[in-house]
C-alpha cells in the first residue's frame, strides 16, 4: 500500500468518515469516539513522521532508485560474502538497507 493511500485512509476515519464512501460513519461508531480520534490522529502524526523520514533518507543516498550494474553487483556479493552487514553495504552502495537486502536475495546470495 503506498504511504499516501495510508495517510488519507486513516485521516478519514479519524475524521468519522468511511474511507470508502467518504460519508460520516453511524453517530455509535468506535471511530467516533475521544479516544478513537486522538489514536487515529496520533497514528496520523506517525505516518507523516515516517514519509518525511523516508523522504530525506532518498535525497541523502546518491543511487537511490538507481539500476544496479554488473560490476556494483560483483562487488555487492563479494562484500557481503566477506561478512560486510547489510548497514555497511547501503552505506557504501549509497543505496537502503531494503534495496540492499532485495538485490542479494535477488542474485540468490542471501535469502
Amino acid at each position: 500500500m503506498e504511504m499516501e493511500r495510508a495517510y488519507e485512509i486513516v485521516g478519514l476515519l479519524a475524521e468519522g468518515r468511511d474511507p470508502y464512501t467518504r460519508e460520516e460513519l453511524p453517530q455509535g461508531s468506535p471511530y467516533q469516539q475521544g479516544d478513537t480520534v486522538r489514536a487515529l490522529s496520533l497514528a496520523l502524526d506517525g505516518l507523516k513522521l515516517m514519509e518525511n523520514k523516508r523522504k530525506k533518507a532518498d535525497l541523502q543516498l546518491g543511487n537511490s532508485g538507481q539500476p544496479w550494474s554488473k560490476e556494483e553487483d560483483r562487488e555487492l556479493v563479494k562484500a557481503f560474502k566477506c561478512g560486510q552487514s547489510i548497514s555497511e553495504l547501503a552505506r557504501s552502495h549509497q543505496r537502503t538497507s531494503g534495496a540492499i537486502a532485495s538485490r542479494l536475495t535477488k542474485l540468490g546470495v542471501m535469502k
